[in-house]
């Protein structure tokens, strides 16, 4: 019989793998009708499912097919309208019975087949619902009887005792665990059957409204019931402490289902037990059996109730304690009051003597709890509370005692880390000092953290398997509850008193004293429940602060394995333990445990996408409610899977914002910080409204609403729903959209509050948040159907839940939530932005960083391959241009050739936005890095016009010596010619040879060159010196700055003080103003940013000077010189004081020497191109090796070939560098760690580099021009790469080249050939067919072909060539990489243009450079992980010798100000509104954590004074934890920097 149950309810496969809470713990499917089911195999799960939800109708679920009408259906109609059947009396009434279900078949079946923990939760379920529990079960096997104490454990009973003292009423409440509560038992027996039900007449006792035992006129019952009979259940009468109570305290009911004859074994437990036994009987005197039992307990001392059925009698008590009434002829509320009275007479004289956990010394039972893993649980959890109880301590002592990291020390430094967020005055000491402070605290928790207690709680959970483990915290936290219990019902007492005071003066006047001294007893009551208030959330909590503090210290421990921790707590919270997110007790959060426990979740199941629900309301209850933010993780079920984008829910559940009439103002910040956490936490935050009026709703609401527009500034988008709760009328549609537009007009009120303080454009809340009134705003019916405590849930509270489910799910099937690393990150991010009073100014998105940092490594990569491309084209066109095969480059031209790469970067692009995990997040991005990169292909575009159109314009100044170099060539070959005829017989003597020619060669040259004019050499040092005597300075000043070279880094002096001229009345003013300091750093920063000014306005001015084309000219520098001094003459007009000469002449000379190298090069191209002689003097080896093959009588193909060999021996040379530094370039840019990122990861390499070297000069040159020493850093790390470390590697890449050249050779070669064969062409074909083959490849000087017209054997000549190539090309093979030196293309100035075309603005509080890799990154604000102290620039204080030591990231969280640029005072937290530069820069508070600047002042405090000629002292003066910095810390602090 069992077995077709379970086969009917689908729970055959649970005999051995029962339910667990795994099966239930899960985010399912929304339920499409609760109603009923389509099938019995549903009724068990359906039944779990609305227990749940708290559904008191889970009893009687009926089954409804899908069918229309089934076939039993069909059937009975049939017989309806057939005569014969419908008169039938006979006919089978049970038959329709057998297909139903019985619903305690169903609840018990359940019980059976759940494991302890299903079976626990269903039981607390059950008592939540006011249902009766089962309290002595047979097996279903041996037939045992089980007394299930373990399912009771998680019970509390709460309820008030009337008592009446001295004519005065006296209501006390108790609140225990059911298993504790001593109750006097009233036990009801059935003998025999009856036409009665005993199960309807208990409910009246206990709850008239409600069935608290199932009984046979209940909904869904059937005459069939198996697995009842036997089972004896137990419900708890709790008075409210109110005049019309049934009962003055707590009484426990007890029914035994079946007849008691049957069930003696129950029978005698529960008589033993009771302390008044109720029997029904039809009659006492048909049945001998009953007539001897009842016999029997009349003589026992115990009172006896005897109810009889077919009797009629009043109740009468036969003698003292014994009771016979009849129930025959009476209404069934009669006899409940009449059988309420008789129990209370009987009661008044009795003490409570029952309690459960007494049960279990009874031999005739098993008890659940005697499993071996409960018991080793008990073991383990027993340690704990022996440790507790030995001493009899008190409970609001245990805390202080047995968990101290966690008390006054956690307190104490979440108060100081606080003000680390509010300093003032010497800010970087204060800083320090706090610091240190903190560290000691830290200290202190490290040598407090070896309790006991935590050794013993810890170690169980690490030693005991899953199954023990999980019921050692069950056992420890049940055992913690008890401890605790009588001391929390008292204090709760006296605060739900107060707070009813406090309520009641709300509307009184001149209520303002009284109702401040009520809020103060209020919180001193609150202070007193904190103290005893203890749980497992305060001994995990501990181990956050043991894990903090010896992280923090880096301490080892003997007896705490401190590093296990998180790991432990990641078991817990994936199995679906909360964890504290927010320590309620101190209002602060421990980031570093919260972070390793995310790390460890992690680990275990991988970085799975989440969903963040977050709930926020009104603190409603004065109980133990949840306190802090608690976050616990719920898996999706498979099912759900499909139609959502994640893997698990997380819920941040928080404690309730307390109302602020009732707790005061000091609770609005607490209020805030709270809701701004949640809100931006959560991808949808539920908020709890609670009843219709919103009036009391006003302050919560400000706080939400201000939430959200916080989120809206930092670009966060998360989603809301409003929840009413306790909502009387749910039905009336009417009245639900008056509440929804009155809400509507609250909101829009609040947004319109929340936007003057937020300093926000907002008018309406939906400019705030995407948000729908008609969908976002649910409705949940009251919780309780009546009063408590016995009053159960209401059925339509349960409906509104999962509406306000099915919602949530709606909403969350559309986000594809965020990766439990994000959620990590984005923790981290509003917490420490939380801590600063601006929290829009302070908050670092790091999830969004990240993703844009790796967006700029992708675009690094996307310009790369644009670049690259061109780079080629450059190559190609430029040869084409030599080569004089192109004398004009349209745009148009180079848009078409770069077309296929540039869409190929354009799909790359599209794809990445589109297909990468954090598509949402780039989406703000796409359009303006679609835009950068197409300004970046035109820029390339134009930047290569510009330049090929520079080559054109060279090729055409040298048309002359062009064509000059043609009749040279042709004369050359005719005169190797002649001298051949002369030398023949001497052929074989090479020296003679050589010197014959040597002797001719310089005849020739002069001959051939008589016509032209060589070029002139130039001497910039003595043009530099006649220009400076020119404007006036003498020789002796002159040699002097030369002499002492100040002028070479003249942008990089510390201090210019040294330049001011002494003498005269302008002096006078200006000591006067600057009387201790010199010039004021305002003032240095801008003489060096003349310089660096004209630095740059003269190079470019030289640049464009055609210095290539036409040569130089002294003018040139005349007009820089003439340019710099008129700007110095402007520069002092506005100015206090003069400069010395020596200043003006060390800026001349160094503007000089910033254009020498540039101006020599030009010069050195200039003479090359135009100087006929020196182009002849060159070409010698050439004609010498074609002048020995006549004399050797080569054939004209022999020497044509070594003609040619020669002319593409210094193309091939030129052509294999530059591929060779493109090629190079570009495997440094993708392999090379500091090339192959974004511009922040180089930035840290540039400063890894020098704090390893330690060159004090090379720093002030990064900290004066930040783009300078980068660029001499990418030449090193080039130098570095190429020449040394990966020496091999560029061999190797060159000799690839080497080898493609001489496949393109050989190639244009064979077509050559072979066109000039089938087309039976001559020379002069075969020459231009060859050089248009390689116009693109390398440049070829023109060969006269009439001198080679009689060659007629191409093949020949083929093979000549491909020899002498072929040797060129194997000498090439071992050609010396500095010749990539000599290129056009050098891979140090591709990489610089590739990675220096980025941001280099600076900070205005301490130029610090910003680390953003696009240029022009508008509307982004600048920023930098590596700000530093202001000294480091030269920063000091006003009118001191004192160099800062303050740095941004410390003092924009500070209480000081400064002066803006128009000395405007404004305060460091708003030093946004102070306009530019100032508005543009985005400063997050990191509390200086980078390491790096610290160690760098400390290592060089001396240089750095006497660079500036200031002093590292009073407010300036070093902290001392800087001083213990060593350059490995420093060094590794720059990779925590993002």
């Amino acid at each position: 019989l069992n077995q077709t149950l379970l086969d009917r309810l689908h729970l055959q496969d649970k005999v051995e793998q029962k339910l667990s809470p795994a099966n239930f713990l899960q985010i399912r499917p929304p339920g499409k009708q609760m109603d009923h089911v389509t099938s019995e195999k549903d009724l068990a799960q359906m039944f779990l499912y609305r227990l749940m939800m708290l559904d008191y109708r889970a009893r009687y679920i009926p089954v409804r097919p899908n069918s229309p009408k089934s076939s039993d259906d069909t059937k009975y109609l049939e017989d309806f309208y057939n005569p014969t059947v419908f008169l039938n009396t006979t006919v089978d009434t049970n038959k329709n019975e057998n297909a139903r279900v019985h619903p305690m078949d169903i609840q018990m079946a359940v019980f059976h087949y759940s494991d302890s923990f299903l079976k626990q939760m269903m039981i607390t379920k059950l008592s939540q619902c006011q249902y009766a529990l089962p309290l002595l079960v047979p097996d279903l096997v041996t037939n045992e009887i089980l007394f299930p104490l373990w399912t009771f454990r998680e019970i509390e009973k709460t309820w008030k005792v009337t008592q009446i003292k001295d004519d005065s009423t006296i209501v006390t409440m108790k609140s225990v665990p059911v298993y504790k509560a001593e109750t006097t038992l009233v036990s009801f027996f059935r003998l025999g059957s009856l036409s009665v039900s005993k199960s309807q007449l208990m409910n009246t006792l206990i709850n008239n409204r409600h069935d608290t035992f199932f009984h046979r006129n209940c909904p869904g019952s059937t005459k069939s019931c198996y697995l009842m009979d036997g089972v004896a259940e137990i419900a708890w009468y709790c008075p409210a402490g109110k005049p019309n109570d049934a009962f003055s305290d707590c009484i426990a009911f007890c029914n035994l289902h079946g007849d008691a004859l049957l069930n003696k074994k129950q029978h005698d437990i529960l008589i033993e037990k009771s302390s008044v036994n109720v029997f029904l009987v039809a009659s006492l005197t048909r049945n001998k059996e009953i007539r001897s039992l009842m016999s029997s307990h009349l003589k026992a001392e115990k009172p006896l109730i005897c109810l009889i059925v077919d009797d009629s009698r009043d109740a009468v008590e036969t003698k003292k304690g014994k009771y016979i009434m009849g129930l025959s002829e009476k209404n069934l509320s009669d006899v409940s009051e009449q059988l309420k009275k008789i129990i209370r007479e009987v009661l008044s004289s009795l003490k409570p003597s029952f309690q459960l956990e007494s049960m279990a010394e009874l031999s005739e039972i098993r008890l659940d709890e005697t499993d071996p893993a409960c018991e080793r649980g008990k073991s383990a959890a027993m340690k704990i509370i022996n440790l507790l109880t030995k001493d009899n301590m008190d409970v609001s002592k245990i805390k202080d005692e047995f968990l101290p990291c966690q008390s006054q020390l956690w307190h104490q430094w979440s108060k100081i880390h606080r003000e680390l967020f509010h300093l003032r005055g010497n800010i970087e000491k204060e800083n320090s000092d706090k610091e240190d402070k903190l560290m000691g605290i830290r200290q202190k928790q490290c040598a407090a953290s070896c309790s006991k207690l935590m050794q013993l709680f810890t170690g169980s959970l690490s030693s005991l398997p899953p199954t023990d483990r999980e019921y050692f915290l069950k056992w420890t936290q049940i055992f913690i509850d008890a401890l605790s219990t009588d001391d929390v019902s008292s204090i709760l007492q006296s605060y739900g008193e107060k707070w009813s005071e406090i309520l009641a003066l709300k509307n009184k006047q001149d209520k303002s004293d009284l109702l401040f001294k009520k809020q103060t007893e209020l919180e001193d009551i609150s202070k007193k429940l904190q103290s005893a208030s203890f749980g497992l959330e305060h001994i995990f909590r501990e181990m956050g602060q043991i894990y903090e503090a010896h992280k923090t210290t880096q301490r080892e421990s003997r007896n705490t394995d401190w590093s296990k921790y998180p790991e432990l707590a990641a078991q817990l919270m994936i199995s679906g333990h909360p964890m504290e997110l927010m320590d309620g007790d101190a209002g602060h959060m421990p980031l570093t445990w919260i972070s390793s426990l995310l790390e460890e979740v992690i680990k275990k199941l991988g970085d799975q996408r989440v969903f963040v629900l977050s709930v926020l309301g009104l603190q409603m209850s004065a109980g133990r409610c949840t306190k802090g933010a608690f976050m616990q993780l719920l898996k999706v079920s498979e099912e759900m899977k499909k139609d959502l984008k994640f893997d698990y829910v997380v819920v941040v559940n928080t404690e309730g914002l307390r109302a602020l009439e009732v707790e005061g103002n000091n609770t609005l910040h607490h209020g805030k910080e709270l809701a701004t956490f949640v809100v931006g936490l959560g991808n949808l935050t539920l908020i709890n409204v609670v009843g219709e009026n919103l009036s009391n709703m006003q302050d919560i609401l400000q706080i939400v609403v201000q939430a959200f527009m916080r989120m809206k500034e930092v670009k966060l988008s998360p989603s809301c729903v409003f929840v009413h709760q306790n909502v009387t009328d749910v039905a009336a549609a009417e009245k639900k959209m008056d509440e929804k537009r009155r809400l509507q007009e609250k909101l829009d009120h609040m947004a319109k509050l929340a936007a003057k303080e937020e300093v926000y454009d907002a008018e309406c809340f939906s400019d705030v948040i995407d948000f729908d009134v008609q969908k976002d705003v649910k409705y949940c019916a009251q919780l309780w159907e009546g009063s408590p405590p016995m009053a159960p849930p209401n059925p339509g509270y349960s409906e509104s839940i999962q509406e306000v489910k099915n919602t949530i799910l709606s909403k969350a099937s559309k986000s594809a939530g965020i990766t439990l690393s994000q959620f990590k990150t984005k923790i981290q991010d509003l917490w420490t932005a939380l801590l600063n009073e601006s929290f829009v100014f302070s908050f670092k998105n790091t999830l969004e960083i990240a993703v844009y940092r790796q967006l700029e490594v992708q675009y690094g990569s996307w310009t790369w391959t644009l670049r690259s491309n061109m780079l080629t084209i450059e190559n190609q066109l430029h040869n084409r241009i030599e080569n004089g095969k192109l004398d004009e480059v349209e745009r148009s031209y180079l848009f078409n050739e770069t077309r296929k790469t540039y869409e190929e970067v354009r799909k790359e692009m599209t794809k990445y936005f589109e297909d990468d995990r954090e598509k949402e997040i780039l989406a703000q991005w796409r359009g303006r890095f679609e835009i950068k990169m197409k300004d970046f292909h035109d820029e390339q575009v134009n930047k290569v016009k510009r330049k090929l159109d520079g080559v054109i314009q060279q090729k055409k100044a040298c048309k002359k010596l062009d064509e000059k170099k043609s009749e040279f060539e042709n004369k050359l070959l005719q005169k190797s010619k002649e001298l051949t005829q002369q030398l023949k017989d001497k052929a074989k003597d090479e020296e003679e040879l050589q010197r014959q020619f040597s002797s001719v060669w310089s005849g020739w040259v002069t001959e051939l060159t008589a016509d032209t004019k060589p070029v002139e050499e130039i001497n910039l040092e003595k043009d530099q010196l006649t220009i400076l005597q020119e404007l006036g300075f003498e020789p002796t000043l002159i040699d002097e700055c030369k002499r002492s070279g100040r002028y070479k880094k003249l942008s990089d002096v510390g201090d210019y003080s040294v330049y001011i001229k002494t003498g005269g009345n302008l002096l006078i003013s200006f000591i006067q103003k600057h009387i201790s300091s010199g010039f004021s750093h305002e003032e240095q920063q801008q003489i060096r940013s003349l310089i660096v000014q004209a630095e740059k306005e003269s190079l470019h001015a030289i640049q464009s000077k055609p210095v290539v084309t036409t040569g130089y000219s002294t003018t040139y520098l005349h007009e820089v010189a003439n340019h710099v001094t008129l700007e110095l003459q402007k520069f002092l007009s506005e100015k206090e004081y003069t400069l010395r000469k020596e200043f003006r002449v060390d800026l001349l000379l160094h503007v000089f020497c910033r254009a020498e190298s540039w101006l020599l090069e030009s010069q050195k191209k200039f003479v090359k191109n135009n100087d006929a002689k020196a182009y002849l003097e060159s070409k010698q080896t050439q004609y010498y090796r074609v002048f020995r093959s006549f004399c050797k009588e080569n054939c004209f193909a022999v020497v044509l070939g070594e003609l040619i060999c020669e002319k593409l021996t210094a193309s091939t040379v030129e052509a294999v560098c530059n591929k060779t530094a493109i090629d190079l370039a570009g495997r440094m840019r993708c392999n090379f760690p500091a090339f192959n990122g974004n511009r922040l990861n180089l930035e840290k390499h540039v400063l890894k580099s020098l704090a390893e070297k330690e060159n004090f000069y090379d720093f002030i040159t990064y900290i004066t021009n930040p783009r300078k020493q980068m660029e001499a850093f990418i030449k090193a790390e080039v130098e570095k790469h190429i020449f040394r470390d990966h020496k091999d590697e560029a061999v190797n890449i060159l000799k690839k080249n080497v080898d493609d050249i001489e496949t393109t050779v050989s190639q244009a070669l064979f077509t050559a050939t072979q066109k000039v064969h089938t087309q039976k062409g001559d020379t002069d074909m075969w020459l231009n067919e060859f050089s248009n083959i390689l116009k693109d490849e390398l440049t070829i000087d023109n060969i006269f072909s009439e001198n080679f017209s009689d060659i007629k054997d191409f093949h020949f000549l083929k093979e000549e060539i491909q020899k002498g190539f072929k040797s060129i090309t194997e000498k090439m093979s071992s050609l010396s990489l500095d010749k990539l030196k000599e290129s056009r293309h050098k891979p140090e100035e591709i990489l610089i243009d590739q990675l220096c075309n980025c941001c280099w603005v600076t900070c205005p509080f301490c130029a610090a450079v910003c680390t953003n890799t696009m240029k022009d990154h508008s509307p982004d604000d600048h920023s930098t992980p590596f700000h530093r102290p202001g000294g480091i620039k030269g920063y000091y204080y006003r009118k001191t010798k004192e160099l800062c030591v303050t740095v941004c990231t410390t003092i924009v969280t500070s209480e000081g100000c400064f002066y803006n640029s128009s000395e405007k005072y404004i305060p460091y937290k708003q030093y946004r509104t102070a306009g530019p530069p100032y508005d543009t820069w985005s400063i997050t508070p990191d509390g200086s954590k980078l390491a790096y600047w610290k160690w760098f002042v400390c290592q060089f405090k001396t240089q750095l004074e006497e660079h500036y000629e200031k002093n590292f002292m009073g407010r300036g003066a070093i902290p001392d934890l800087w001083k213990k910095i060593s350059k490995d810390e420093a060094i590794k602090s720059l990779d925590e920097m993002f």
